[in-house]
């Protein structure tokens, strides 16, 4: 391997050292940094893909360059491999989660994973600290769209008292995805995906505060809840229990999906809690040969959904072959698309207006 002049520094962005060093992509993959091939190492720099993944920068900027002199991915230490799931918070131990959004609709099939999913990666692109919680238990999505099939892992609480027995108390440890966002769904409690979880109401309320309390969540600077359809058990759980900042709504253009939309925003309101955007999917859909547009299903209800949500709308996306291909083959964080950035900009700006908690919520 000829030898490449570069210098390499925590500041080094991730795409071009890629492109300008190969090798590197796979000294990056032993470290666990697998967004070497994904959308965020468009702008991610070594350190902050460093800091996201829960790793010390120095050793993999000692290994990058000890690559590019010799040629070789050299021997990594497990314990440089080994992440910190979570980031030091000011209570010992204990996870911090800045805030806290639901993604909800009351209706099926209107994309709300999509929207969790591409609102996600539209945060890690600005480098913000991401966890997903799948609170659609009998149907979840998530894992599919980014490509996760291991189970969770279960480790030992570093801060509670042992068992009556003398065991550890177990929690589970979210999966991440190659771009470093953390995910816990119930797809990832067997190995098998198809396998049907035939809970009743009161169970998965109970397995949605387990997904939130009993896991071992790095300090995020926000949890998306991407909630099952309806407006019951599920969506009570999450909207009474958990301290919430506000709901994100996701509708499309046709009337009865409207319509129960409006439904979920009333109950919102209700329990007093803010609708903090819109967005509208399967909005409208582009020939790719003519690029004339075509309302699929109608012409678009977002601003009537927004009037009574009294929250703008984040975004009408269209439909897009390409997305949907993506999201099969569980590459969803490889899209390269302005509406996860949009969608992004939008939620935070939705969280910079509301009013400031007194303190963040602590878990563990």
């Amino acid at each position: 391997m000829p030898h490449v002049e570069i210098t390499i520094t925590p500041a080094t962005r991730i795409d071009e050292l890629v492109t300008a060093l190969p090798i590197a992509r796979e000294v990056l993959e032993r470290f666990g940094l697998q967004c070497a091939g994904c959308g965020v190492s468009k702008s991610e720099t070594i350190e902050q893909g460093a800091a996201a993944h829960g790793l010390r920068v120095e050793p993999i900027v000692a290994a990058l360059t000890q690559a590019r002199l010799s040629g070789f991915v050299p021997q990594i230490a497990k314990d440089d491999r080994m992440p910190q799931r979570r980031a030091p918070g000011s209570l010992h131990g204990r996870a911090r989660i800045a805030h806290i959004v639901p993604i909800m609709s009351g209706k099926g099939g209107v994309g709300k994973s999509l929207v969790t999913a591409l609102t996600a990666i539209g945060l890690r692109r600005k480098h913000l600290r991401v966890g997903i919680l799948d609170g659609d238990i009998t149907g979840p999505s998530i894992p599919k769209l980014f490509g996760l099939r291991t189970p969770l892992a279960i480790e030992a609480d570093p801060d509670a008292p042992p068992t009556k027995q003398g065991n550890p108390q177990p929690l589970l440890a979210p999966a991440i995805t190659r771009s470093a966002i953390e995910v816990v769904s119930a797809n990832l409690l067997t190995d098998k995906e198809d396998t049907a979880m035939i809970w009743r109401g009161p169970i998965v309320s109970g397995v949605i505060r387990q997904f939130f309390e009993q896991v071992l969540w790095s300090d995020l600077d926000v949890l998306l809840i991407d909630l099952p359809p309806g407006t019951s058990d599920a969506p009570l759980t999450v909207l009474q229990s958990l301290n919430i900042d506000g709901v994100v709504l996701v509708t499309m253009p046709q009337a009865l999906a409207t319509m129960i939309v409006r439904k979920a925003a009333n109950l919102v309101h209700q329990l007093k809690k803010p609708i903090l955007g819109v967005v509208e999917n399967m909005s409208y859909f582009v020939a790719p040969d003519t690029g004339h547009r075509y309302d699929v299903f109608g012409p678009s209800y977002a601003d009537r959904v927004a009037e009574l949500a009294q929250a703008p709308v984040f975004a009408r996306l269209p439909i897009d072959p390409e997305k949907a291909r993506l999201a099969d083959e569980g590459r969803i964080e490889e899209i390269d698309d302005p509406v996860c950035d949009q969608l992004a900009t939008a939620l935070l700006r939705a969280l910079a207006a509301q009013p400031k908690a007194k303190e963040t919520i602590s878990l563990i």
